[in-house]
C-alpha cells in the first residue's frame, strides 16, 4: 500500500478514530513522539542539546571507553527525521566533528572510515550552513576544528582545511 491510499483511508476516518491512532503512535515510537513534541512546543534548542548529548555519547560512553560511531550517527538521522531546521541540523554535525577530532585527540589515531566520516560531516554542516546564509555565525567553531586537526593521520587536516577555504574564501 502506498502514501496515497493511507491518505485515502485517513481522510474517512473520523476524528475521534483518528485521534486515537495518533495517540498509539505517539506513545509506542519516539520519533513520532519527538516530531509532535516539536510541532506543539517548539523548542529547537532543547532538543538539539538532548541530541548533542547522544551524539557525544557514541564517542564517550558513560560507561565503558568503547567508540560507538553508529549511536552518533543514528542520534544524528533520528535528529534530522523529527524536522528541525537546518541550522540546528548543521549545528549537530559539527558537534559530531568536534567530538571526533577530540577522541583521536585523546586516544590516537582510528581508521580511514572514521576520518571520511568527519570530513563528510563537516562538509554536510558547512553546506548547510551557507545554504542558508549562516556560515558567518559558525567561522570561528570551523575554524577551531580545522585547527584541532594539524597531527591528523590519513589527510583529515588537508581535507578540513580546503573545505574550510572553500567555504569561506
Amino acid at each position: 500500500m502506498g502514501f496515497r491510499e493511507v491518505k485515502s483511508e485517513l481522510f474517512k476516518l473520523e476524528k475521534d478514530v483518528l485521534i486515537k491512532h495518533i495517540s498509539e503512535l505517539y506513545k509506542k515510537h519516539k520519533a513520532v513522539k519527538e516530531y509532535f513534541d516539536l510541532i506543539i512546543s517548539p523548542d529547537e534548542s532543547q532538543m538539539l542539546e538532548q541530541y548533542k548529548v547522544k551524539v557525544t555519547e557514541g564517542f564517550f560512553p558513560k560507561r565503558g571507553f568503547q567508540l560507538k560511531l553508529s549511536t552518533s550517527k543514528k542520534a544524528i538521522n533520528d535528529f534530522k527525521k523529527s524536522g528541525i531546521s537546518q541550522q540546528s541540523e548543521a549545528e549537530l554535525l559539527l558537534h559530531f566533528v568536534e567530538n571526533g577530532v577530540e577522541f583521536v585527540n585523546a586516544y590516537g589515531d582510528i581508521d580511514e572510515r572514521f576520518y571520511t566520516s568527519l570530513v563528510n560531516n563537516f562538509e554536510k554542516a558547512l553546506e548547510l550552513l551557507a545554504k542558508n546564509g549562516l556560515l558567518d555565525k559558525y567561522r570561528e567553531k570551523a575554524l577551531k576544528i580545522v585547527d584541532e586537526t594539524t597531527d591528523m593521520g590519513w589527510g583529515v587536516h588537508e581535507y578540513l582545511f580546503e573545505l574550510f577555504h572553500n567555504y569561506y574564501g
